[in-house]
């Protein structure tokens, strides 16, 4: 029997897993891609892995079994990166904290109150630790470029190509996606997955699919490599802040970005003036350069995963939170595709949700 064959369109995390985990499991996998590998959001991530706050309990535990898939990923594909540093987290009010520790401690996520004197300890770079914080010891980051090229790189071992072009549209026949239309020609397959980001909505709608997507931009800052100042990532008020793997100090008025303004470099530097004064060391870095992502934001926040309704052969993987759910969409997704079974925990997450 011939293995069937898949086409992507997009190489940032989400469509980088997809890949990985369609190959791994036997299909022929062609990857689709306008610019360079990695994608425009991924590469201009924070890269934060958490369950944290602001979520539904079913969103949580999708998002907690996701956090379990990146320990199984990273047992199979060498050169991912990831870490598991805890998150320092005091960006909302005090009662709002507390509301966040009492509901998602009761969830099972390991939350636990700090002092400021605790703060210091776990993070004693920090110029003016907060007098109360949330310690989540399990949060974790990957650095996203490297991550996304190492499930690529691992997906090309396994058969997966890389096709170079702009994906024009979306080729049908008969209510069925049959393949991608590019500058270079058509590329014919079985089956379909657009894990395009913010360009998902333009593609989807040349098969007559309105995919409901906010794409606001995102600023972080990045210092030049320097001595360790953070252990693990910062959630202070208004500034989100990690340090890489290679020193960097990465930040963002939150995990997201900042909003860039009329005049993107004065608030790259703003911003990272306000990262230096936070930390005792902060006199000796030297900004490098800033990033501005755009954000692929359903309508109601949620991830879109599905195989689209009205439409055979397709399926659309877009969401904001990219980093985190990566494992698990390319799980879950590569089983859809292969087995032709729909997978309970994607249930919450279809297109058709929408509908009016």
């Amino acid at each position: 029997m011939t293995s069937p064959h898949i086409a992507i369109v997009g190489t940032g995390i989400i469509g980088a897993s997809i890949a990985y985990h369609l190959a791994r499991d036997g299909a022929r996998v062609s990857l689709i891609e306008a610019g360079e590998p990695g994608g425009i959001a991924t590469r201009a991530s924070w890269a934060w892995i958490n369950a944290s706050w602001g979520n539904s309990k079913s969103y949580f535990q999708f998002r907690r079994r996701s956090m379990q898939e990146w320990r199984r990923l990273a047992g199979e594909v060498p050169g991912l990166g990831l870490r598991w540093p805890g998150g320092l987290i005091w960006d909302l009010p005090l009662a709002d904290l507390e509301a966040f520790a009492v509901e998602h401690g009761s969830w099972g996520y390991g939350i636990r109150r700090v002092t400021r004197g605790d703060a210091l300890a776990i993070e004693p770079g920090l110029a003016d630790p907060p007098q109360f914080a949330l310690h989540v010891a399990e949060e974790g980051v990957v650095e996203p470029l490297a991550a996304t090229l190492a499930l690529l790189d691992a997906a090309k071992e396994r058969g997966a190509t890389l096709r170079q072009g702009h994906a024009n549209e979306l080729t049908l026949r008969d209510g069925r996606v049959i393949g991608v239309a590019t500058e270079d020609g058509v590329i014919a397959a079985d089956h379909v997955v657009l894990a395009a980001g913010a360009d998902t909505p333009r593609l989807a709608s040349t098969a007559g699919l309105t995919v409901p997507l906010d794409t606001p931009p995102g600023l972080l800052v990045h210092s030049k490599p320097a001595p360790r100042c953070l252990n693990g990532l910062v959630m202070a008020a208004e500034l989100h802040m990690r340090q890489t793997a290679d020193g960097r100090l990465v930040a963002g008025s939150d995990f997201g970005g900042a909003d860039p303004g009329d005049d993107p470099e004065t608030t790259a530097r703003d911003l990272f003036r306000r990262m230096a004064s936070m930390l005792k060391d902060g006199a000796r870095l030297d900004y490098d350069f800033h990033t501005v992502g755009y954000r692929p934001i359903p309508a109601d926040g949620l991830p879109i995963v599905d195989s689209a309704p009205g439409v055979g052969g397709l399926t659309i993987a877009v969401m904001h939170s990219g980093i985190t759910n990566a494992p698990a969409v390319g799980l879950f997704t590569a089983q859809e595709v292969l087995k032709g079974e729909a997978a309970a925990e994607l249930a919450p997450y279809r297109l058709s949700r929408f509908a009016v």
